[in-house]
């Protein structure tokens, strides 16, 4: 892949997530590895840097819990084996436990998804609207380290359509076909970490 078009790249990675989860029968519990897991996400850090200032923080935390869960990936191969061993152990909700870093995770990557969704579905230069209802993903819910504060000054500094097509190495056109495949490809792997944590009594309001 070129290291010159992360959305491109990292539209390839989760669809290659997908397809590892297309692979096990239906009604069987998919044992996708972490390791698996984490490539596809390390692919969405140079995206998130091309958000500009008010993602910052984001891909700082978000780095973080990548790096957690390579380095569970050493001594637990599939992620569902990764949340029961911390169910077992009674950690999940814990600060710093893989489940919970996970959890982040995920929400991260909803956050792009919906993004995504608004940048498709709209039209005109400016992405501040669009930045603002995306990061609403985190507003409802607690623990994760973010701004209480947020506010519409936080991203006057987001950046517009065509700056951002130029930051990805993208035009309008290849843009919405990565995007698109991107939103397909991240819903599956949003669904599937979502019913690891709901047949676990979990949930994914914490």
């Amino acid at each position: 892949m070129e290291e010159g078009r992360p959305l491109q790249n990292m539209a390839e990675a989760f669809k290659e997530l997908s397809n590892r989860l297309n692979e096990f029968p239906e009604g069987e519990e998919a044992g996708l590895e972490v390791a698996a897991f984490v490539k596809a996400c390390s692919s969405v850090s140079p995206l998130i840097r091309c958000l500009g200032g008010a993602f910052l923080y984001a891909e700082i935390e978000y780095v973080s819990k990548v790096k957690d869960l390579e380095e569970a990936s050493k001594s637990v191969s599939v992620v569902a084996e990764m949340i029961d061993e911390d169910v077992r152990s009674d950690c999940v909700r814990k600060a710093g436990s893989h489940t919970r870093n996970l959890l982040r995770l995920k929400r991260v990557l909803d956050m792009i998804k919906i993004l995504f969704e608004k940048i498709i579905s709209t039209e005109g230069n400016s992405l501040k609207d669009q930045a603002i209802e995306a990061f609403s993903v985190f507003s409802s819910h607690h623990g994760f380290t973010i701004r209480k504060d947020v506010t519409a000054g936080m991203f006057d500094a987001f950046p517009t359509r065509a700056q951002l097509l130029i930051k990805l190495n993208e035009d309008e056109s290849s843009s919405r076909i990565e995007m698109q495949k991107f939103i397909s490809s991240a819903a599956q792997v949003g669904e599937y970490l979502d019913q690891l944590f709901n047949t676990r009594g979990l949930g994914t309001d914490w």
